[in-house]
C-alpha cells in the first residue's frame, strides 16, 4: 500500500492507524468505503457507520458480495468445491494448507460457515432503507441502493453522496 501511495500522493492516501468505522476521525477526509463488511455490524453500529458520514458531510460507499436470498445460499454453500479445486493452485502451497484442506477438511468447513453465515446476516434493501430513514440529516444526502451483476457475480451496494 505504501508504494500505491508513494507513486499516485495525489491520488490515494491511508491512514496506517486503526479506524473505528462508527467515530471517523474529522481530518480522515473523502470517501468512505465498506467492502464486504457491513454485515459484521449489528444494526446500531450500521446506523452509526452511516451517521458518522453523514454528521461529517462525507461520502460513502457500501459494497457486499452476497445478498441474503436462495441464489446467494447456494451459491456460498459450493465454496468448499472451489476451495478443493483451487488450494492446489496457490503459490506458494504449503503442506499446512493440504492437510487442512484434504485429510482434515478445516479450511473447506471454514469457508462454508463464513460464507452461509455473511449471507444470512446481509442486510436487505428494505432493512438499509430504515437504517437511513432513522439517520438525523439523513434527508440531506442522495442515497443508492442496488446492485450490479457480472456473469455469476452481484455486487450489492449503497452510495450515499450529500446533495
Amino acid at each position: 500500500m505504501a508504494a500505491l501511495v508513494k507513486e499516485n500522493s495525489s491520488v490515494f492516501s491511508f491512514d496506517k492507524n486503526p479506524v473505528d468505522a462508527r467515530r471517523v476521525p474529522p481530518r480522515l477526509v473523502g470517501l468512505r468505503t465498506q467492502f464486504l463488511s457491513l454485515h459484521h455490524f449489528n444494526p446500531e453500529d450500521a446506523r452509526q457507520i452511516l451517521r458518522n458520514a453523514v454528521d461529517a458531510g462525507q461520502p460513502i460507499a457500501v459494497f457486499e458480495a452476497q445478498k441474503r436470498d436462495l441464489r446467494h445460499l447456494i451459491q456460498f454453500s459450493m465454496s468448499p468445491i472451489a476451495v478443493l479445486l483451487m488450494t492446489p493452485l496457490i503459490r506458494p502451497l504449503r503442506m499446512s494448507q493440504l492437510v487442512f484442506t484434504y485429510l482434515v477438511p478445516v479450511i473447506p468447513l471454514v469457508t462454508l460457515w463464513d460464507g452461509l453465515v455473511s449471507v444470512l446476516r446481509t442486510y436487505t434493501a428494505e432493512e438499509l432503507d430504515s437504517i437511513i430513514k432513522s439517520i438525523p440529516n439523513g434527508d440531506s444526502y442522495t442515497w443508492e441502493i442496488g446492485e450490479s451483476s457480472s456473469g455469476p457475480v452481484t455486487i450489492f451496494y449503497m452510495l450515499g453522496c450529500p446533495k
